[in-house]
């Protein structure tokens, strides 16, 4: 044999080899390709593919470079489908959604006798049930946009307590049989950032704010096998709209031991970033422990209530509703237990979140978190809903980096209304998502679910046409505080990760990211406005596993 030969059978042989090993590929779990990839980075690229490796994304590029790179076990050819990261909702309950699976569902009634109907039907089919509640109604659309009263409650379910959640969460109206267990009487006061309605001397059944708790506190709880089957529900339900991470506002110390037990067991896979409530226990427990983070679950914030909600007119304004001009609404608590607990959470390191929706409330949470941030920092710390905001304190947001967490929907759902409590002046400083925006160049986008439907396309909608399902009103509500769609995308990715303090992990379809994304039908990006609700999940990933769909 010649030494050409040799050679050429060496150089032959390392040929095959090589040849051999790219046909082989480095390996990867999943490999999404021929897609239409909003990546959502810095520079909000695009891309047409991207690698999974051990639930993190492993590269992002083009389907002919990855896909001679990678060797993947499962391959998912998007069809030039759009593919955006895991949606996330700033501002949610995801426990108190799923609570309410079981209860009658009175959103959409249009009168109080459609309330009622379905009360009887719930009680036809659970009648052994030892309350019969349920959520979600709302006087405004009705044609008699008065609160109701129990007088027909009493008739029909005198032997059933009965007590049924405004849609906002923020009054209920109770049955007798509901108030006498709870020992409420038409002398009992109302209790701090409460009201309990009084009329010619009786009790009308309504419960405003913190009056609805003296009802509540007598309600049995549900076993923790109870919970368990309608979180799996609630779970299902917000996958097939394409959310991977909720924020639940407001939990119980029990609340987040059992989501915690339950993902590590496997049975929950929804990541939620927990806001605790303030309860002695919580403070207690995570005072001395800090914030607690796995793979699923953030717990480093509380949430705050300042005020109650314009609807019920219990957020508290500044100068007096235009309905009525006697009432001003109320704090929930006293001023100086909102400073002691500002205090104590920035002591211990945690973020403070205070729901204020009236202009007076936002003011004074700003002016509190002021005193203690100072100026420009990196604590996050945020106010929910920031819905009514005088113009005089809306630099304090960027002053003090303070975020404004908003739901869009809100605004597309009390426009009907809000100009009736607020005025033709106050009003145009409502809901000003854009000039909230501009303080810190980003806003993080929720739902308040169950107050408003889960589905984050909704809110998508409502911030970048300001407009309703019915895709009223023509030419939006106040357009001059619409979101672009670059942004409405961002409050719901990468700014609300931000507000989590988790956009190094999430929120994005960047190496190193778990690889959390939702497949679409449509382009949101690119379709007419008035065709963004009607848009479908294809299938929602988390962790590059499938957990909704069957593209």
């Amino acid at each position: 044999m010649t030494k050409f030969m040799i050679k050429w059978g060496a150089a032959a042989f390392l040929g095959a080899a090589l040849l051999s090993s790219c046909s082989q590929g480095e390996k990867a779990d999943l490999l999404v390709y021929n897609a239409n990839v909003y990546t959502v980075n810095g520079t909000f690229e695009k891309a047409q593919a991207f690698a999974v490796r051990d639930g993190k994304i492993l590269e992002v590029g083009t389907s002919e470079s990855l896909q001679q790179k990678y060797d993947a076990s499962q391959k998912v050819d998007a069809q030039g489908k759009p593919v955006y990261p895991g949606l996330i909702d700033a501002h949610g309950h995801f426990f108190g959604y799923a609570s309410n699976l079981r209860e009658a569902d009175l959103v959409g009634t249009t009168s109080f006798s459609d309330v009622v109907q379905r009360l009887q039907a719930q009680r036809k089919e659970f009648p052994q049930a030892a309350w019969l509640m349920g959520r979600g109604w709302d006087q405004n659309d009705w044609n008699v946009k008065q609160f109701p009263t129990k007088d027909t409650l009493d008739k029909l379910f005198p032997d059933v307590p009965v007590i049924i959640e405004r849609v906002d969460g923020h009054a209920s109206l109770a049955n007798q049989k509901a108030l006498d267990l709870a020992g409420v009487t038409a002398q009992t006061p109302s209790p701090t950032g409460g009201k309990i309605e009084v009329k010619n001397g009786k009790l009308t059944g309504i419960l405003v704010d913190r009056a609805s708790d003296l009802v509540y506190q007598k309600v049995p709880g549900a076993t923790n096998a109870e919970l368990t089957q309608v979180l799996k529900e609630a779970e299902q339900n917000l996958f097939s709209v394409g959310l991977t991470t909720v924020v639940d506002a407001g939990l119980s110390f029990e609340a987040v031991q059992l989501l915690d037990s339950l993902q590590k067991k496997g049975e929950l896979k929804m990541r939620v970033y927990a806001m605790l409530t303030p309860s002695v226990k919580n403070k207690d427990h995570y005072f001395k422990n800090g914030p607690y983070t796995t793979d699923r679950l953030t717990v480093r914030s509380f949430k705050v209530y300042g005020d109650g909600a314009l609807g019920s007119r219990g957020a508290c304004l500044i100068h007096p509703y235009a309905d009525r001009p006697n009432e001003t609404g109320f704090l929930l608590d006293e001023v100086q237990n909102y400073k002691d607990l500002a205090a104590e959470l920035y002591q211990h390191k945690f973020q403070m979140n205070t729901h204020a929706i009236g202009d007076s409330a936002n003011r004074l949470i700003l002016q509190i978190y002021g005193n203690l941030l100072k100026g420009k920092n990196d604590l996050r710390w945020r106010i929910e809903h920031a819905q009514v905001v005088n113009p005089k304190d809306l630099p304090l947001f960027g002053q003090y980096s303070v975020l404004p967490s908003v739901q869009p929907t809100h605004a597309t759902s009390d426009m009907y209304w809000a100009g009736d409590r607020l005025g033709m002046d106050r009003i145009k400083h409502a809901y000003a998502f854009k000039a909230l925006m501009q303080q810190n160049n980003m806003i993080p986008l929720g739902s308040d679910f169950p107050v408003e439907h889960i589905n984050p396309l909704y809110g998508f909608h409502s911030a970048v046409a300001r407009q309703d399902a019915k895709n009223y009103p023509a030419g939006g509500f106040q357009m001059d505080n619409a979101l672009t769609r670059e942004e409405a995308l961002k409050g719901t990715t990468i700014w609300a990760a931000y507000a989590n303090f988790e956009e190094k992990q999430k929120g994005s379809i960047e190496a190193g990211k778990v690889a959390d994304f939702v497949i679409l039908d449509q382009d949101i990006m690119t379709i007419k406005p008035d065709a963004i609700r009607n848009v479908k999940v294809l299938s929602t990933y988390l962790n590059g596993e499938k957990v909704y769909g069957t593209k």
